[in-house]
């Protein structure tokens, strides 16, 4: 795994979700010389027409070489996340919180990190792109830099001996606020993302994935451009 790869004339298979990390992450492989691939899964989370609207968008936005679509059902079947059980609420905002979040779904990079691979053998692309950062593996598990380390290696000697694919982690040790910052830098069209956890439209603007979001663009200094239900103000957080 690596976060400073030089530009290529490459293909780069990236997995979009539909939210601003990912969409940061398209641009970033496209500012390295990387043909776009997207890679987008619908598992059951509650927002995932509109994940799935923000992904396609931004796949015409960029013209992308393609866009895979994959139902991971199997992930919602499982359960124990508050993103695909009915029965679990998506809880509020806590930033500083140290438990795993209940909206962590049980192994979720690696299932998605290996169809991403299975597409990009299948298509001769030389990376795998994903958008995690520092703030994510503070919760998640699946998104620390030894997960993709280890997943580097999975890679490696699970596909084909002339197969050379690099899992590109760009923003594994950035801040929300650097993505966005980067993200600014390369006009990432971040109207048509999504990273609520609760609702379609507006945004709740009081989960955790909305409460990161906010935070990073007031300390950005840029306004979100997307709606909101709520606004709070996150910068002393």
């Amino acid at each position: 795994m690596t976060d400073d790869d030089p530009a290529t004339d490459d293909r780069a298979v990236i997995l979009v979700s539909g939210g601003m990390d990912s969409a940061t992450a398209v641009y970033e492989a496209i500012d390295r010389g990387y043909e776009p691939y997207f890679f987008h899964t619908s598992y059951g989370q509650e927002t995932e027409t509109k994940e799935r609207e923000c992904a396609e968008a931004l796949a015409e936005a960029v013209d992308a070489a393609d866009f895979c679509h994959v139902e991971t059902r199997h992930l919602a079947a499982i359960g124990a996340s508050s993103l695909t059980d009915a029965e679990m609420d998506v809880a509020d905002a806590d930033l500083d919180g140290e438990e795993i979040p209940t909206s962590y779904v049980p192994f979720r990079n690696a299932n998605l990190l290996s169809m991403a691979t299975s597409y990009a053998e299948a298509n001769d692309c030389s990376a795998v792109f994903i958008g995690a950062h520092s703030e994510d593996f503070s919760g998640y598990p699946d998104c620390r830099p030894d997960f993709f380390d280890a997943f580097q290696r999975v890679m490696d000697v699970g596909t084909k001996p002339e197969t050379a694919i690099e899992l590109v982690a760009p923003f594994v040790e950035w801040s929300k606020t650097d993505i966005a910052e980067r993200g600014l830098e390369l006009d990432v069209p971040y109207g048509i993302t999504w990273s609520c956890y609760r609702e379609e439209a507006p945004a709740c603007g009081t989960c955790d994935a909305c409460a990161f979001r906010l935070q990073a663009f007031q300390r950005a200094g840029v306004e979100d451009p997307i709606d909101y239900a709520e606004r709070p103000d996150y910068l002393d957080e």
